[in-house]
């Protein structure tokens, strides 16, 4: 039994050493396309771009302005809008997405942001949908600059005439992940009574207005200064956090969105009733980040979804055309509406990304590329 035991204990060893081998290897070896910036453009754009992680690091340089592919657009952005998901890849944080994802030392794609809107200056010759002149709001990784190429079967919709760029620009991320927390993950009905905790924020904003669009009796959770603010949204109710605790109140919710993360799991299924959904948006703020960050929760979602006659999941949106195009018809009706607390111009978005970490913006912060 020893002896098994002394083996058992040397090949756990070999093992782990050679996962440290393997990890100082690759975080060693890990590099980016970083160097092709160092010559001059022959066509150049003005762009946002960074090599190292940080937001110290964030460059706004000269790079070459891409070329449509022929079966992609290339968008002339007029703005683009920031999400918790560009400070994650600035700071490659929590630690373990650069092992997933993003570059162990250094990040692996050097340019930022995702949504975006603005016109089509060009098309590849299989594009049929879309043409010059049109105005499109979308996403695409890169969008913090003055063009983006984006397939045509991708994310990217036309943009309602009556909605500006700014408003359009604020919507992809923040508000598909709001429907798709609803309708896919929260299978909203008319009637039911939804909860949705940090109703200010970006998500939030479009989360109380797109519930309310199904028919839900919708109360939102915020703190003192955007009491107002939701309420003119629509939501039904309006719980100051501040002052009340949403998980000590006497109602019980079909669905619980929670943007915060801020409540226990144990916390947020008291407010639940016995066959509601609770949904968990986000990755935390950014001194909640570490190793592994607010990945424990959805791990703890995971262990304790089986055995509960609630249902418990995560929301990571997946950016597509056909519901970029049915946010763009709640706009055009006057369903929903973009909340924009702040606007920087494209050679500060280190300071719109230093100002969204600190966890306090009301709806969405744009840049303006032009």
């Amino acid at each position: 039994m020893k002896r098994i035991l002394k083996w058992i204990v040397r090949i756990v060893f070999v093992l782990l050493l050679l996962a440290f081998l393997f990890v100082f290897v690759a975080y060693w070896r890990s590099t980016n396309d970083c160097k092709k910036y160092s010559a001059a453009p022959a066509n150049p754009m003005k762009a946002i771009v960074y090599c190292d992680y940080g937001v110290a690091n964030l460059k706004f340089q000269d790079v070459e302005k891409p070329i449509p592919a022929d079966d992609q657009l290339l968008v002339r952005v007029r703005t683009a809008s920031v999400n918790p998901l560009d400070w994650h890849f600035v700071e490659g944080t929590p630690y373990v997405m650069r092992a997933l994802a993003a570059g162990l030392r250094k990040p692996k794609d050097t340019q930022l942001g995702v949504d975006f809107a603005g016109t089509v200056e060009a098309v590849g010759k299989n594009v049929t949908k879309f043409k010059p002149g049109d105005e499109v709001f979308g996403g695409r990784t890169g969008a913090f600059a003055d063009y983006v190429c984006v397939r045509e079967s991708r994310a990217v919709a036309v943009k309602p005439a009556s909605v500006t760029f700014e408003q359009a620009a604020s919507v992809p991320i923040a508000g598909i992940t709001a429907l798709q927390a609803l309708r896919d993950k929260g299978h909203l009905q008319a009637g039911q009574k939804v909860l949705i905790n940090g109703a200010s924020g970006g998500v939030g904003t479009f989360a109380v207005q797109i519930a309310k669009s199904y028919g839900a009796e919708v109360t939102g959770v915020c703190s003192t200064r955007n009491v107002d603010l939701v309420k003119s949204l629509g939501a039904d109710h309006v719980i100051d956090y501040t002052k009340e605790d949403f998980t000590k109140t006497d109602q019980r919710y079909d669905l619980v969105v929670d943007n915060v993360g801020n409540r226990s799991l144990s916390e947020c299924r008291r407010v639940l009733k016995p066959k509601g959904t609770f949904v968990l948006v986000g990755g935390g703020g950014a001194n909640e980040q570490g190793l592994i960050g607010p990945m424990a929760k959805p791990l703890k979602l995971m262990l304790v979804s089986p055995f509960v006659s609630q249902k418990m999941g995560m929301i990571l949106a997946e950016l597509n055309h056909d519901d970029l195009a049915l946010l763009a018809d709640l706009m055009q009706s006057g369903k929903m509406k973009s909340v924009i607390d702040r606007t920087y111009k494209l050679d500060q978005v280190p300071d719109a990304i230093r100002y969204l970490e600190q966890g306090h913006a009301r709806g969405k912060v744009v840049i303006t590329a032009d």
